[in-house]
């Protein structure tokens, strides 16, 4: 049975909503916790954009969740030194509870600097020597690291927690989940692609955990809930590579019209069909996922809360198989 956590979304609410939601997570019963990294929302109508380390430090203090970025990128924005002593500090707080999410990330947070956007390739080169580099700075040793992409000299962590942070890849296609499966402790992908996980798994993740994020939007009117999902996260339904390339979030809402209430319906689960909420959840269990995070959409927080506490996590406990006798 998978472990079933829930996302916040630094996108879509400030520190005090976020803080407030992961202690009404802990009170429903979720196991753990997401946290997005973004300097950008998609677009105007979400409108938030906190600093994530700040609000992991609260969350350090505010609960007793294990806490993973879901994902940050370690590459352009920030250079991976400056990461590594972020994630070193955010696992010391939590009492070792952190894992680093991260991936080759999108123009949309990352161009802010005026830095050049590169191809994919180059972004998962980049990515892949980040690592190498968070890896060497997490041993507390001293780091002088001369490569490709990325210098670091006479650098040392100083705090750092007792066993180095685990790092988890973000993979939506095959060269990124290879890579995930080579260098990674772990997947992280959002869609519930068994063959994707397969692919991890033969590729070298073997026994690794797989985690995977869904966004949904509970109310008690379907249509309203619809039309919530559409214009807070249709970006989410854009063809091609626009969610990578395009700068800001007034091209994110030029291209708005393009996805429907339908598409929409199709593609969250809306409303407070008790069934329809477990089927999105068991649909990750039934590919291979070891880890499951829940965002709810739009403002009716405490609602969905509640609706997860008393109906939907229930459900998915019972659902599951008992434990062997001894």
């Amino acid at each position: 049975m998978p472990e079933y956590g829930y996302f916040l979304s630094t996108e879509e609410f400030g520190p005090a909503e976020l803080l407030e939601q992961a202690r009404m997570a802990e009170q429903a019963g979720f196991q753990a916790l997401w946290i997005s990294d973004h300097f950008h929302p998609w677009n105007a109508a979400q409108g938030q954009s906190p600093f994530v380390w700040s609000v992991i430090g609260a969350l350090a203090e505010a609960v007793s969740l294990p806490v993973q970025t879901a994902v940050t990128c370690p590459t352009v924005r920030m250079h991976p030194a400056v990461v590594a002593q972020a994630a070193a500090t955010s696992a010391v707080m939590t009492d070792g509870r952190f894992r680093l999410g991260v991936g080759t990330g999108e123009a949309l947070n990352e161009h802010i600097l005026g830095d050049p956007w590169p191809p994919v390739h180059v972004r998962l080169e980049m990515l892949e020597e980040a690592v190498q580099v968070m890896r060497n700075l997490f041993t507390g040793e001293e780091v002088s690291h001369h490569g490709t992409h990325y210098t670091v000299e006479n650098a040392r962590l100083y705090t750092v927690p007792d066993e180095p942070v685990p790092i988890d890849i973000s993979g939506f296609g095959p060269k990124a989940t290879a890579l995930a499966a080579r260098v990674g402790d772990g997947f992280v992908t959002m869609a519930p692609d068994e063959t994707l996980v397969s692919h991890y798994r033969k590729g070298g993740g073997g026994g690794k955990p797989v985690s995977g994020g869904l966004k949904v939007c509970y109310g008690l009117d379907r249509e309203a809930a619809t039309r919530r999902a559409r214009e807070l996260w249709g970006n989410q339904l854009l063809p091609g590579e626009a969610g990578q390339i395009l700068p800001t979030p007034r091209h994110f809402e030029q291209l708005g019209p393009l996805v429907t209430d339908e598409m929409a319906a199709s593609s969250f689960t809306c409303g407070a069909d008790v069934d329809e909420h477990v089927g999105a959840l068991t649909a990750y269990a039934d590919a291979g996922f070891d880890r499951v995070y829940v965002s709810q959409i739009g403002p009716d927080q405490r609602g969905f809360f509640d609706f997860y506490r008393t109906k939907v996590l229930p459900q998915i406990q019972d659902a599951a198989p008992a434990s062997p006798t001894t």
